[in-house]
């Protein structure tokens, strides 16, 4: 069982660890693969409305998740949320632990539903563990996302009502 904090300054060495190697791999984000750190920070830290921290029992990081509105002014009522699991806590349930725990947040904020607009369809344990949570494919864009291994890949827009 996973623990949520909002994200405090000291934590920053840890998620820097643990965004650091997914955004490089150019494979679920489209961020700059050589993006520095501060821009990282601006993005990961700085501009969503909230940044959250997962640990586990022992209190290592397991990931780290984003909400910001999804739209500005008219659309701010839907949530939009990115996530990222560091590598020690893969393969055990934290992305959809991250995922219901923002979907809570979120509500209790005031967002009315969450969107996310571009997931990856060949992150599979994604778009599992986003299904899990309650979230639906409502449509798949082609051809959205420049994977760096895979070249052009699908992208889907996953969608529900909180």
């Amino acid at each position: 069982m996973l623990t949520f904090a909002p994200f405090a300054d000291a934590d920053w060495p840890e998620v820097w660890a643990a965004i650091e190697p997914v955004f490089r791999a150019g494979e679920t984000y489209p961020f700059p693969r050589d993006i520095d750190e501060a821009l990282a920070r601006e993005i990961w830290i700085q501009s969503p409305r909230f940044t959250y921290v997962a640990r586990l029992e022992d209190g290592t990081l397991a990931g780290t998740f984003t909400i910001r509105p999804n739209q500005m002014s008219l659309g701010d009522h839907v949530a939009n949320c990115s996530y990222i699991v560091a590598e020690a806590a893969r393969g055990r349930g934290a992305a959809t632990q991250m995922c219901l725990a923002s979907q809570k947040i979120a509500k209790e904020a005031g967002f009315l539903a969450m969107q996310f607009n571009l997931v990856v369809a060949t992150n599979e344990a994604a778009v599992k563990a986003w299904t899990k949570s309650g979230m639906r494919i409502i449509g798949t864009i082609p051809n959205a996302f420049r994977h760096a291994r895979l070249g052009l890949v699908d992208a889907h827009i996953m969608h529900r009502e909180l």
